[in-house]
């Protein structure tokens, strides 16, 4: 008999993906002031799922992963870790964080089509649309005023490079949920991380991010980026979206995208001292419904 998993347990991992994945925005800008982009993303994923590797090599259900399931790392790995991480990393090279943020919120729209045209799920209700407009729009409302600031090739380079990283997210969360993998969402995720984070350390090296390296002077804010993506960003929260995936229906998972700028932009105003208007609180409140919406359409499965 197959024991459902409790509330409490659905609570704690949608808060690991609503607030960790929400501050880790202002952990990649603290880390990749001074770090590579690819080389700080790449290690960072090998020595998680190093970690969760052994942990599921050492747990009581462990089965010997297949061939097939270690492809499906591969692709999954390549499509969350690269095209989804890794482009926002490099993006944040030239955007604020809270931008690279809403810019996100594009991925529940990629995983709501995909999962219909791709799994031939149910096609959305009225009001699973409307929560993803109302979303969207609200992320708009929260941050939308740096849309109109600045400017130039590179930044609009750095928008183009997280509009893909969106759809690349959404397209590796979707090809998991049928493709070929370990029971253990823990070791899944930690096979997952060893093949993005390796093809990763592989761009770097490409790339030429390995010249002149001098780990002496990254500085303690980066190390502490860096430490915390590996612990809160891959090992608690990333793990949690794996579970998540294959527990919940993948529109109300997404919503993660549109939570994620309100931490961003909560955590820039206490930390940075950035501005914090009426138009992104009014915007915060617009989030908060378009999740209600969307998670009350749709019971888990």
């Amino acid at each position: 008999m197959i024991t459902k998993p409790s509330r409490l347990l659905f609570i704690a991992a949608f808060a690991a993906v609503y607030l960790l994945w929400g501050s880790t925005y202002l952990a990649i800008k603290y880390a990749i002031a001074t770090m590579p982009p690819f080389l700080m993303a790449g290690s960072r994923f090998v020595l998680a799922g190093g970690i969760l590797a052994l942990a599921g090599r050492a747990s009581a259900t462990y089965e010997r992963p297949t061939w097939a399931q270690w492809r499906t790392s591969a692709v999954v790995g390549a499509l969350l870790l690269v095209g989804g991480n890794g482009l926002i990393v490099l993006a944040e090279r030239t955007l604020p964080s809270s931008l690279a943020a809403l810019l996100v919120a594009s991925e529940p729209f990629w995983v709501v089509l995909l999962g219909w045209w791709w799994l031939g799920q149910a096609r959305p209700s009225g009001r699973v649309v409307l929560g993803l407009l109302l979303g969207f729009g609200g992320v708009y409302l929260l941050v939308g005023e740096q849309l109109t600031a600045g400017g130039g090739g590179a930044q609009l380079l750095g928008v183009g490079l997280v509009l893909l990283a969106a759809f690349s997210w959404a397209a590796g969360s979707i090809y998991g949920l049928r493709a070929p993998r370990p029971r253990s969402p823990v070791l899944a995720s930690g096979m997952q991380m060893l093949c993005g984070g390796t093809l990763l350390l592989l761009l770097g090296t490409a790339t030429g991010e390995w010249r002149g390296l001098h780990p002496s002077q990254f500085g303690t804010a980066a190390w502490l980026g860096w430490g915390y993506l590996v612990v809160f960003g891959s090992l608690v929260a990333f793990t949690a979206y794996s579970w998540l995936l294959q527990h919940a229906p993948p529109a109300r998972v997404a919503t993660y995208a549109y939570v994620n700028p309100v931490v961003a932009v909560l955590l820039g105003w206490v930390l940075l001292h950035e501005a914090l208007t009426a138009q992104m609180l009014v915007g915060a409140v617009v989030i908060v419904g378009s999740v209600v919406l969307i998670t009350t359409q749709q019971k888990q499965v």
